[in-house]
Parts: structure tokens; C-alpha cells; sequence
């Protein structure tokens, strides 16, 4: 396993991108806050699992952890010219339309192979009060196979970003709690899968639930 950093050229865009136009947009506009920095591994794969109520959410992410995080993206988005290219300096890795739960570690899998920090939503899709309450195994079932740890992550105010009725996004505070390292499970028993999985869910609530 490659157990430094992503390729050079991925890193030049994430910096350049993060520093023209996320953080001015995130730490402005949004009043961003990000708590626990120090937490975020600055080599090696890792896995960071947090909330999700907003498009946003992966850009935050990103911008917080302060190295680029890979999110998979649908297949048809890497033939599109110009776009492809960029989502792939980014970070995105492509997962098959169909292709279930085992495409998508296998191409989780391959990302952490080439050095990226990994980002997996928790709860598997977006949620309305940014809470976890049906946290999925996928996670920590990937943790468990490429033996990273995982890095529970809170965001808090994205969920009020786009409200119905309203076009423009609004400004509302962000913040991003990070907490600290957890290790990966030490099988792959689902009762064990499970207990874990439900104490990164417990810990990213618990970070949310701190506040502003």
C-alpha cells in the first residue's frame, strides 16, 4: 500500500482550488469554523466519516481536513470532457451504476491504495437535521479490509444552506468539528462491524451536538 500522499499534481489543484475559491467562500461567506485540526493525518490513508445534509458537504470536507478527500462519483461523470479530468485531480473515483455495494468498496479500496484520505458519508445519503440515526456498514467494512483508521467528522449548519423557495444559498455559520482517530476493526464479524460503526455514528452526534 502507498503510505505517503496523493500524486503531486492532484495535490497542486486541491490547494489551488481550496485556496481561490472554497476557503474565501467557506470561511466568508459561511463564517466557516473548523475545530480539531490537529486530529486530521497529514500521511497515510485514513477514512473520514461524517453527517451529510448538503451538496456542500464534500467541498467542507476537503477544505477541513486540509489535503483532499475522495468521494465516489457515478460512473458517467468520467466521460465528460474537461469535468472528468477535474473530479479525478480532485479526488473522485468512479463507482458503476448498479454495480451495489461491492463495486463501490472495491473502488474505495483502490482510491486508499493510491494514498488518498477516503470520505464516506455515514448514513449513506443526506438527511434533513444532519443527524445520524441509521448509520450503514460500508465504512467501517473498508476500514476493516485496508486497515485505516477512521476519522469521525461533524458538520453542522449545512443542512440550512439551500432552503425550499430559495435559489441562492445562504449564509448560514459552518461548522466542522473533527474528532480523533479510531482504529479499524479487528475482523471482519458483522456483530463487530456493527458496535463499531454505531460508536463512529454515537461520536459524530455527539460532536454535532456540541454546537457553533
Amino acid at each position: 500500500m502507498n503510505m505517503s500522499r496523493e500524486p503531486f499534481a492532484n495535490l497542486a489543484l486541491y490547494y489551488l482550488f481550496k485556496w481561490s475559491v472554497v476557503s474565501p467562500v467557506f470561511y466568508t461567506y459561511f463564517r466557516g469554523k473548523v475545530i480539531g485540526f490537529e486530529n486530521v493525518p497529514q500521511q497515510n490513508p485514513f477514512i473520514v466519516v461524517c453527517n451529510h445534509a448538503s451538496y456542500f458537504d464534500p467541498l467542507f470536507v476537503s477544505c477541513a481536513m486540509g489535503r483532499p478527500i475522495a468521494y465516489m462519483a457515478k460512473e458517467e461523470l468520467f466521460s465528460v470532457p474537461i469535468l472528468s479530468q477535474a473530479i479525478q485531480f480532485y479526488g473522485a473515483y468512479p463507482v458503476k451504476r448498479g454495480a451495489g455495494d461491492r463495486g463501490a468498496i472495491r473502488a474505495a479500496l483502490q482510491a486508499i491504495e493510491k494514498g488518498w484520505g477516503l470520505g464516506i458519508f455515514l448514513e449513506g445519503t443526506r438527511t434533513e437535521n444532519a443527524l445520524i440515526t441509521n448509520p450503514k456498514l460500508g465504512a467501517v467494512l473498508i476500514a476493516a479490509k485496508a486497515h485505516v483508521p477512521l476519522l469521525p467528522v461533524s458538520l453542522r449548519g449545512t443542512n440550512r444552506i439551500l432552503k425550499k423557495g430559495l435559489a441562492f444559498p445562504q449564509p448560514v455559520p459552518i461548522t466542522v468539528r473533527i474528532g480523533t482517530l479510531i482504529a479499524p476493526p479487528i475482523n471482519h464479524k458483522r456483530e463487530t462491524l456493527e458496535a463499531l460503526t454505531q460508536q463512529c455514528a454515537t461520536e459524530i452526534n455527539r460532536l454535532y451536538h456540541i454546537g457553533r
